[in-house]
């Protein structure tokens, strides 16, 4: 079993650590390593401003002078100013990365943590429209990082299927509803219901009152027909959720809709109490969070005694934890519910429940179209099965000009299209906005996921086109040549373990686009098959594989698909 911590250019860069460290008579911690401002310089980069004080020397004289005594295997020293850049002898690096590289468990780590994803989340009674792309996306790929530094990931999605919306849909069905319609397309009949009643609701002052009835009727507790509707549009949202759920890869080991914790909400409203941190206002019940620095409280029961989402999130939180006992639970969603988890955090502060700090919001930005934000109540709509469809459409019609020949093109579309999507949204950076116009995310040129799995395809191309595949051992003297490849795919680990530990996807995918760019000027500058020389051959095989495998479990991570021919 290889040793997971040092991988890649960590096994050099705890090399230097160490020996910094000692020198430096310091913690090894506290030698932060960066990157050269220029490439050329070096793999490393150590700024000396920190340690000039206490060697009692200025930054520049402490770089030189540890230029000239430091003697680390395999890596050279040089001062450039104040800075400290190191090296890594180009046979040293080429045999450890073509090792490392190639393994299965190439970037992974045994962190051994409990870790809690909740993600998707989508409201039933509605289409997963391309506004629940990001929490989908990110939330998935944020478990497999997580999952792959060797974490007990449990991914959860906490389905919206509770609460006032749900008043207001029933209240709109038994005035509007048509069963001939709810038969042809449930979805899209209650969107239509969901949509008229916001249209309407300002003109008719029975409306809202139909709605609150119909609520509490919900939460009342009893089976009546108010729970049959609400069980019925539930079942048929979750089959159509998994239809979306099944094209992007998406899993989860829980799906539990915010009614699964009906049960526990008296029992938090009673540890609410103990706690003594309710008090009443105009008739509601809320927490006054003034003491941590909040000045909206939260609300935690109506005036009508109904509960409220952060009731529900409560509810969840101790029952998670209760269960779970987690290190960390992750809740990806849109920044715009940023106060309500400031909110909610700062409650489980008050009540002492000292794994309040565990929990995380991991928040980000909106998909927005030219004309505005999207708008479930207001009907401005783009289902995502549709977005899915459309760029399916496109890599059918590219793969049909590009390779007319190639076998299995319907999955292999399926696999361009959907991977488009998906690496599109991880390749921006989190918690940015991003507009969503066709032309950018159906581009097949560029930083794209089409760009990295056309260079995973062609890596398995050149290998399955060697006579003798790629040999056991082989010169790594002969890989000198191949350095910006190198150190591309030596920095992948730590792109990994940056990405979980920032919740940041953009950091790997980024670190992909570098490893493709480097890989592409590889073997466009050097041939691989038929060089004459078998064992220059065999090299270069060893370095693609490594490119190969490197992008399969990165790309895997983000959960998009690296088809093996394009």
């Amino acid at each position: 079993m290889p040793d997971l911590t040092l991988q890649g250019l960590d096994l050099f860069a705890d090399r230097i650590q160490t020996e910094l460290a000692a020198v430096l008579q310091c913690s090894k911690d506290r030698i932060a390593l960066d990157r050269p401002r220029a490439e050329d310089h070096g793999e490393f980069a150590l700024p000396c401003f920190r340690f000039a004080k206490a060697a009692k020397k200025s930054p520049v004289e402490l770089a030189g002078g540890l230029a000239e005594s430091l003697r680390i295997a395999d890596i050279t020293a040089s001062a450039v100013g104040p800075f400290l850049n190191f090296k890594i002898c180009p046979i040293a690096l080429a045999r450890r990365i073509t090792e490392d590289a190639r393994s299965d468990a190439w970037g992974k780590r045994a962190l051994g943590r409990k870790t809690l994803v909740e993600y998707s989340s989508p409201n039933i009674a509605k289409p997963m429209h391309v506004g629940h792309l990001r929490s989908t996306i990110l939330g998935a790929a944020l478990a497999r990082l997580h999952e792959h530094l060797g974490h007990e990931v449990v991914r959860i999605n906490h389905i919206g299927d509770w609460g006032s919306q749900f008043g207001k849909l029933v209240a709109g069905w038994r005035r509007w509803g048509e069963e001939n319609e709810f038969k042809k397309d449930p979805i899209g009949h209650l969107l239509a219901l969901y949509v008229r009643y916001h249209k309407e609701e300002k003109e008719d002052e029975t409306l809202p009152a139909d709605a609150k009835a119909a609520f509490q009727e919900l939460e009342s507790g009893q089976e009546n027909d108010t729970r049959k509707l609400w069980a019925r549009f539930t079942s048929f949202s979750l089959r159509e959720f998994d239809k979306v759920y099944q094209r992007l890869d998406v899993k989860f080991d829980l799906v539990r809709g915010e009614s699964w914790y009906e049960s526990k909400l008296a029992d938090v409203v009673d540890w609410l109490k103990k706690c003594q941190v309710l008090q009443e206002d105009d008739g509601a019940q809320i927490v006054d969070l003034s003491s941590e620095g909040i000045k909206t409280p939260c609300l935690v029961l109506t005036s009508h005694g109904t509960t409220l989402y952060a009731t529900r999130d409560l509810a969840a939180a101790c029952s998670r934890w209760e269960e779970f006992s987690f290190d960390r639970c992750l809740y990806v969603v849109g920044a715009e519910q940023t106060l309500h988890f400031n909110q909610f955090k700062a409650v489980l502060k008050r009540c002492n429940a000292d794994w309040w700090n565990r929990i995380e919001h991991i928040p980000f930005g909106l998909i927005r179209f030219a004309e505005g934000k999207l708008s479930t109540r207001e009907g401005r709509v783009l289902r995502l099965e549709e977005v899915l469809d459309r760029a399916v459409e496109l890599a059918a019609e590219i793969i049909q000009e590009k390779n007319p020949d190639l076998k299995n093109k319907e999955v292999v579309a399926e696999q361009v299209g959907v991977g488009a999507i998906i690496f599109h949204d991880l390749k921006h950076q989190r918690q940015k906005d991003v507009l969503f116009n066709w032309k950018e995310v159906l581009s097949f040129e560029g930083d794209t996921g089409p760009y990295l799995q056309y260079t995973h395809a062609r890596c398995c191309s050149i290998l399955r086109k060697s006579e003798n595949g790629v040999p056991e051992s082989f010169d790594a003297d002969l890989l000198t040549d191949a350095n910006p490849l190198l150190v591309a795919l030596g920095r992948f680990p730590d792109a990994i373990l940056d990405a979980a530990e920032k919740r940041e996807p953009t950091i790997l995918s980024q670190a992909l686009l570098k490893i493709a760019a480097a890989g592409n000027s590889f073997y466009r500058e050097h041939r691989v098959l038929g060089t004459g020389d078998e064992q220059l051959e065999g090299a270069r095989l060893a370095i693609i594989d490594s490119l190969r495998n490197t992008l399969r479990i990165g790309l895997g991570i983000l959960g998009v698909p690296a088809p093996e021919e394009m």
